[in-house]
């Protein structure tokens, strides 16, 4: 069966006992607003950790459901709303004032997202609850629906002063202090002259310095430089450089930069009986045991590294070493 039946392309629906009716009449305009405010508790309810709140707000969905019913079939006293459902409400209610001071004056919504949210699907039902008054004016409605349309938004207005309590301050406090301390370390670093990662400005001046001893040295290499955190800032190809030198020298600046030593001195902790023997058998394939790869370092702190391929591992190391030696002036 598909989902779309055309039923209402000419503006109107049904309810259970009354057919063609308007879309406009106040009635399907209720049911929207109901339906409306269902979801936007979905939305409360998908950001919500605290398991009882959600089971709260389950019940809720599930009340309403009954409440959508009962408008379209009024006469039936399965969909009429008990009062034990509007009790349960407020206990809710009274049990969470009972655990905070619950601000008197006027509030602004935003003391955190998740209150935030709770507050838009306070205001729908209130909506909803305007909406339902005008549907009882003119067609009648159950009494217990009322008063538990009431109590909901009452409800949520106390859920959401209860969430800013228990989360909303502590997250804002929590990002602030976050945001102070990455200034103040970043701050530290910028007066040490420390920087988390080369450039690819400063990348370019490398490999450019590089490509000129190695031009010097008649040797055509690959150059590649990457951040701290593994991932090609630049690789440049020399005229005459062979083909599987591009991956070699990417995975050289990586593995320096993995190993935090250079892979020449990786080298020789990579045989047998060495500590790290057996590292480049490692499932992925990045990791390389010759010379030419070195970390780049400021201080102590690694900000990339560096890999050259192109001629022996003892070549490609000197030229690595040689980049090393022209890095203060680039840095």
């Amino acid at each position: 069966m598909n989902i779309y039946t055309k039923g209402g392309d000419r503006g109107t629906t049904s309810l259970i006992r009354s057919k063609n009716v308007p879309k406009s009449d106040d009635r399907i305009s209720l049911v929207g607003t109901i339906d409306e405010l269902t979801s936007h508790i979905g939305l409360v309810k998908s950001m919500e950790d605290d398991g009882d709140t959600v089971r709260m707000l389950e019940k809720i969905q599930s009340t309403l459901i009954t409440v959508m019913a009962g408008v379209a079939d009024p006469y039936n006293r399965e969909y009429k709303i008990t009062d034990d459902k509007t009790e349960l409400l407020e206990e809710e209610i009274d049990r969470m004032e009972g655990l905070f001071d619950r601000p008197k004056e006027f509030i602004l919504p935003g003391g955190c997202r998740l209150s935030a949210e709770i507050d838009v699907a306070r205001t729908v039902a209130r909506r909803a609850e305007r909406a339902l008054s005008a549907v009882s004016v003119k067609f009648g409605a159950d009494n217990g629906t009322k008063k538990y349309m009431n109590r909901l938004a009452d409800y949520l207005y106390v859920l959401a002063r209860y969430t800013d309590f228990t989360g909303g301050s502590s997250e804002m406090e929590a990002k602030e202090n976050q945001d102070v301390s990455e200034a103040v370390v970043q701050q530290v670093l910028n007066r040490m002259g420390v920087k988390e990662k080369i450039t690819l400005s400063q990348a370019k001046r490398l490999i450019e310095e590089i490509e000129k001893e190695a031009m010097r040295r008649g040797k055509n290499a690959v150059i590649a430089v990457c951040g701290p955190d593994g991932n090609p800032i630049a690789v440049h190809v020399m005229d005459g450089a062979f083909l599987v030198s591009f991956n070699v020298a990417v995975k050289k600046a990586y593995t320096a930069v993995a190993v935090k030593m250079s892979t020449q001195e990786l080298s020789a902790l990579a045989q047998p009986g060495g500590t790290f023997y057996g590292l480049d058998k490692l499932e992925g394939g990045n990791i390389i045991i010759f010379g030419g790869g070195v970390p780049i370092k400021l201080g102590d702190t690694i900000i990339g590294g560096l890999g050259v391929s192109g001629g022996t591992g003892e070549e490609d190391h000197s030229l690595a070493a040689y980049g090393l030696s022209v890095l203060p002036e680039i840095l």
